[in-house]
């Protein structure tokens, strides 16, 4: 066991304190276990390592280990914490949980007979399509990570330092927010470049290279992770690369499903399930019409991809600006809120707000016998009557 925390005490050692993601303010890291799942690159694993580093223990106390590290292909998860247990270990950070076999039968049974040691695990957004028969949802308090916001990125990238906004505060309270920024912050000056490459982390530091690590991402979701789903048949890979492609190309997609099952080759019946699986893989977003339930069992309206980071990637400079506007509210919006589309407007957000989303010129016009209607423009400053800036919806985490 000796390797794995020489390598927990390595990664430890090597991580930076500069910037940490919002959600570990709420994490109540009291609980004896914890998850945290989220999109490949939002930055799970050195929020948890930056936790381990805050609480200064020594590596036979609190560890980090990766669960698709080679190690565990030859010793088992329950004899290296049994190990860690008796040599005085408390706090055990598990990331790539996805990638064991049984990970949700053998962590239940760590919290079951190690009472004393907290556990903290990670995997893909995709986490709980693939829980096996030791269910941790009565036993565990789980955490989703989305990509960085407009403010994380603004503060990750030294620009600025922003307090959150509350969603009702920036509907109705708009002068104070307004009042609460700095006079001289220029937002539209940096939404550009947060619009092309922002949400994810690893984008920031070598942005060269995005677009090649966002096919490979896509790739690894559909090739690996999706594999440890039950109902997913991996020989249909191809076939969910090719469909996420023909997505991109025609965003936001209104499906056809007959069309879509023909061209992509995947049985009619499977294509919402496919379709509901690269969701829960934070790969495209669905929206359902205002007044539905939602079940992957019905026919989205719309089908927009996650951000606009992949949007850039994926579809490049055929895409639109509106799509840019509409892909860019939805990312920011659907980690906390229900979205649906109503029959005025183009969003209606917890089923009381309804939005219009378009540039500077857009009026209420569509939306002006709708109560609790708001336009949102991509190319205003600053609130102006009930016209809000795009930009501020990047504020809400």
């Amino acid at each position: 066991m000796n390797e794995v925390l020489e390598q927990s005490e390595r990664l430890i050692a090597s991580t930076k304190l500069d910037f940490r993601r919002y959600l570990a303010e709420y994490i109540n890291w009291d609980n004896q276990l914890i998850g945290i799942k989220g999109a490949r690159g939002a930055g799970k694993t050195t929020m948890l390592l930056q936790w381990l580093k805050s609480l200064k223990l020594p590596s036979d106390r609190a560890a980090y280990f990766s669960l698709d590290d080679l190690y565990f292909s030859e010793n088992s998860l329950k004899s290296t914490v049994t190990q860690f247990y008796k040599n005085g270990g408390k706090i055990l950070l598990l990331d790539e949980v996805h990638k064991y076999e049984n990970w949700s039968k053998e962590i239940k049974n760590i919290y079951d007979f190690f009472p004393d040691i907290k556990v903290i695990y990670t995997g893909s957004s995709i986490l709980e399509l693939t829980l096996q028969s030791g269910d941790l949802s009565r036993r565990a308090v789980i955490y989703d990570l989305p990509g960085l916001s407009f403010r994380e990125y603004l503060q990750m990238k030294g620009i600025i330092k922003l307090n959150k906004i509350n969603l009702e505060d920036l509907l109705f309270k708009t002068e104070e927010v307004k009042e609460s920024l700095p006079r001289d912050f220029r937002p539209l000056e940096h939404f550009k470049n947060y619009l092309a490459m922002g949400y994810y982390p690893f984008g920031l530091t070598d942005p060269s290279t995005l677009h090649q690590r966002i096919n490979q991402m896509l790739r690894t979701i559909v090739e690996i992770d999706m594999a440890e789903i039950k109902d997913f048949d991996i020989r249909n890979a191809k076939k969910m690369l090719q469909l996420i492609y023909l997505i991109s190309q025609k965003v936001p997609f209104k499906p056809n499903l007959t069309e879509l099952a023909s061209k992509t080759g995947i049985h009619r019946n499977t294509l919402n399930h496919y379709l509901d699986y690269l969701e829960k893989a934070e790969i495209i977003t669905l929206l359902y019409p205002d007044g539905t339930g939602l079940s992957n069992l019905q026919k989205p309206e719309k089908i927009y991809l996650n951000n606009t980071t992949i949007l850039n990637a994926m579809s490049k400079d055929r895409v639109e600006v509106g799509t840019i506007r509409e892909t860019f509210f939805l990312s920011q919006m659907k980690p906390f809120h229900k979205i649906q589309m109503p029959k005025q407007g183009d969003f209606i957000v917890d089923e009381q707000y309804t939005f219009e989303v378009g540039g500077r010129n857009k009026t209420k016009k569509q939306i002006e016998q709708v109560e609790n209607s708001w336009v949102v423009s991509d190319d205003l400053e600053y609130p102006i009557m009930r016209s809000l800036p795009l930009w501020m919806f990047g504020m809400l985490y």
